[in-house]
């Protein structure tokens, strides 16, 4: 499980431990500095093969003002130390002055901002600004890796000024370095030309604590973050920009529990799937590994409720009961001879899925989803309200409830609520906006995206289990039948958050049994479901 903390708690738990220091050896920023150059020696040694000398290797940091700009200068410093090219890149006039002492004392080299000088006919100016910027440029593509040290968990808002261009126009040089064959220059291998970015402690730009991106950001291979994970690491958009994070222990799990600190986001690893999934015992039977009520797809939508049902069986509950019109009975048996079919919702069930192709145009089958959530919400029956559903909803719904839109329905939804939201709003801040689904409905929000976000009554959850081939049609349908199966076998779990918890460990599932279908290559609807069988058993052994 990781588990990440705001800024404003990551900062509150450094206090004593910062109280406490006598300098800069030893303390925080000592240990940071030296994880974070701990990292890149890797980094160089892994760019030639794994057994490479760090010597003659060149690394550039972009350094901005405060203490994210010290760990990156002090990283430069230790590094400079065993050999390797250092250049410290300081965009701001402000600068850490313990590190950058260091960074020189070791032989470092600086690229200082200029500085406005007055001009005779006017305001001042800058002299040598664009020769200094396609210096940092050219030292930049050609390092073998950059540090981003510019901005830290401290910073308000996105990139500006100086740092934004020289993040913009150095994101667009990397980019077009991407896939370029690379040299042998050192160690007869093979080296990549594209430098290996690393953050230090989250890509400068990002919102740390809602993953918005405001501005330019440089995408990251790798971030270092320092005491524990922030939530914009975990959080779409901006986690596909954070690249692989690793976590720098300094000593703020103790202060962190002491403070009673919960963490703001949290995402589910395979371990705890594994122990919050359903398992029947040697007396078990059907009826207690849990049945799961179906209403979905239509006349016009049969497909939907034949995937659904496939996800709920291959998720591993005991029962399926499908509710629907004729034509699509029909189907769902000839997909799934085990389901029992009707024509009436008042079945007995342990979770409901309402939804998948639902055609509110199809009033029958409209009725019966609402039939099926208005007795659901009274016996404190878990429901997921999927697609056509997510139009039948009543004023409040429990926590028990679990809404699983997209973008657009959400933005839909939200607006039906007199919230003035679209689609681009919603991508742009998901932890945002799933939240306010649920503070107006009182439903269990899951937002499907790349990044899949859980937002219950306590907390929230961020899955980025899935590859990006399971963007194709069909594949929400058998995700709600996932959540279905284990909120039916898991009805041993009331918390209010529990609920939350299982939707995070079906987004998880779901992900990891599109990456069995076909790993990375394309995968349908179908292949996703056949998959889930292999995926649970992988996950318990």
């Amino acid at each position: 499980m990781i588990e990440a903390f705001t800024a404003a708690d990551v900062r509150a738990a450094e206090q004593p431990l910062l109280a406490g220091e006598r300098g800069y050896a030893g303390g925080l920023m000592h240990h940071a500095a030296t994880a974070l150059a701990l990292h890149v020696r890797r980094l160089l040694r892994e760019r030639v093969g794994g057994r490479g000398r760090v010597a003659g290797a060149t690394v550039v940091g972009l350094v901005g003002a405060g203490n994210n700009g010290g760990d990156t200068l002090h990283a430069l410093a230790l590094l400079a130390r065993h050999g390797v090219r250092t250049v410290a890149v300081l965009v701001d006039t402000r600068v850490h002055e313990g590190g950058l002492t260091a960074h020189r004392a070791a032989g470092g080299q600086v690229l200082r901002l200029p500085e406005a000088v007055p001009d005779a006919a006017g305001p001042a100016v800058d002299v040598g600004a664009s020769a200094w910027l396609g210096d940092v440029l050219a030292e930049a593509a050609a390092a073998d890796v950059v540090l981003d040290g510019l901005l830290g968990i401290g910073a308000r808002g996105g990139l500006r000024g100086t740092g934004a261009e020289v993040v913009q126009l150095l994101a667009e040089v990397l980019g077009q370095l991407e896939g370029v064959a690379g040299g042998a220059p050192r160690s007869g291998r093979t080296v990549p030309v594209r430098p290996t970015v690393v953050a230090v402690d989250v890509p400068s730009g990002i919102d740390v604590g809602t993953g918005a991106v405001p501005g330019p950001v440089l995408p990251a291979d790798l971030t270092v973050t320092f005491g524990a994970t922030k939530p914009g690491l975990l959080l779409p958009p901006a986690a596909h920009l954070a690249g692989r994070v690793e976590v720098v222990d300094l000593g703020l799990g103790p202060v962190l529990e002491q403070r009673s600190a919960a963490p703001a986001v949290v995402r589910l690893d395979a371990a705890d799937v594994a122990r919050l999934w359903p398992v029947p015992g040697y007396s078990g039977h059907k009826y207690s590994r849990g049945v799961v009520g179906v209403v979905a797809g239509t006349a016009t939508y049969p497909g939907a409720a034949v995937l659904t049902v496939a996800g709920a069986q291959g998720a591993g509950c005991g029962m399926v009961r499908y509710v629907g019109p004729d034509r699509v009975r029909d189907a769902v048996v000839a997909a799934h001879p085990e389901v029992v079919t009707g024509g009436d919702a008042d079945v007995r069930v342990q979770a409901w899925v309402l939804g998948p192709g639902l055609d509110p145009a199809e009033e029958e089958q409209a009725r019966r989803a609402r039939a099926a959530l208005a007795a659901a919400v009274p016996e404190h029956l878990p429901v997921v309200l999927d697609a056509g559903a997510l139009g039948l909803l009543p004023d409040r719904l429990p926590p028990r409830v679990v809404l699983t839109p997209h973008a657009g329905e959400l933005a839909r939804l939200l607006g039906s609520r007199r919230v003035d939201v679209d689609r681009e709003d919603v991508e742009a801040e998901p932890l945002r906006w799933a939240r306010e689904a649920h503070d107006r409905t009182g439903a269990t929000v899951l937002l499907k995206g790349a990044v899949t976000v859980v937002v219950g009554p306590h907390g929230a959850f961020a899955q980025a289990d899935a590859p990006a081939w399971l963007a194709t049609a069909g594949a929400g349908d058998v995700l709600a039948g996932v959540l279905g199966a284990l909120l039916a076998g898991r009805g041993d779990l009331a918390a209010p958050d529990d609920v939350a918890r299982l939707a995070a460990a079906a987004a998880c599932v779901h992900g990891l049994a599109a990456h069995r279908a076909n790993p990375g290559g394309p995968v349908t609807a179908g292949d996703v479901a056949r998959a889930l069988p292999g995926t649970v058993a992988d996950l318990l052994r």
